[in-house]
């Protein structure tokens, strides 16, 4: 439970890399990189783990890159979205739940849940699996109006913001987000792309 949103706060940042729609073969990878830092000023550390395209394994890949990493003093984990390597959808309850942490989801675009829905059950056998997932997460706060949403998971939606406020330096994402997404294009294309 976070009390006192600290400028230092210790927090996580998830994105994945790159594929393309080629990659899309079955077992197909992308790197999944967490960056760990005190608020938005210093680096602590780097962790990363390879995920499925179109797989089910980004919940459990994120929940063993925390629970074995060093990093100890975790206050808060910030997921760039929900769906990762393609529709790799991250169980936040799972998340949260199994790494004591609460989770906070920065989205820069209001999903179309329909849209997403439907892709779901055109192209995967595990549909409905993965559609109880997107509807069960929390509902979706606006913190700028159409260019910035967050989900919350074990924080109350004050302190969620608050924490991206802290977290952000340049533009609208957090510094964690916005460098995990810069190291993990690097590993898949030579070097980054912008968020």
């Amino acid at each position: 439970m976070i009390r006192k949103v600290k400028p230092q706060i210790r927090v996580v940042g998830f994105d994945d890399g790159t594929f393309s729609f080629s990659s899309k073969l079955k077992g197909e990878k992308t790197i999944l990189v967490g960056v760990v830092m005190k608020g938005s000023q210093e680096v602590v550390g780097v962790l990363s783990r390879w995920i499925t395209v179109d797989g089910s394994d980004a919940t459990d890949a994120m929940i063993d890159a925390i629970n074995s990493s060093r990093f100890k003093d975790l206050r808060l984990i910030l997921l760039k979205g929900i769906t990762y390597a393609g529709f790799n959808v991250v169980d936040l309850e799972r998340l949260h739940s199994e790494t004591g942490l609460p989770a906070i989801v920065v989205i820069r675009k209001r999903p179309d849940m329909e849209a997403m829905e439907k892709a779901l059950r055109k192209h995967f056998r595990d549909a409905e699996e993965r559609i109880d997932l997107l509807r069960k997460a929390p509902p979706l706060l606006e913190l700028i109006p159409e260019k910035l949403y967050i989900q919350a998971v074990g924080i109350d939606g004050d302190k969620a913001s608050e924490v991206i406020r802290v977290t952000t330096r340049t533009g609208l994402l957090p510094e964690p987000l916005r460098l995990a997404h810069m190291i993990a294009s690097a590993v898949m294309m030579g070097e980054s792309t912008r968020e």
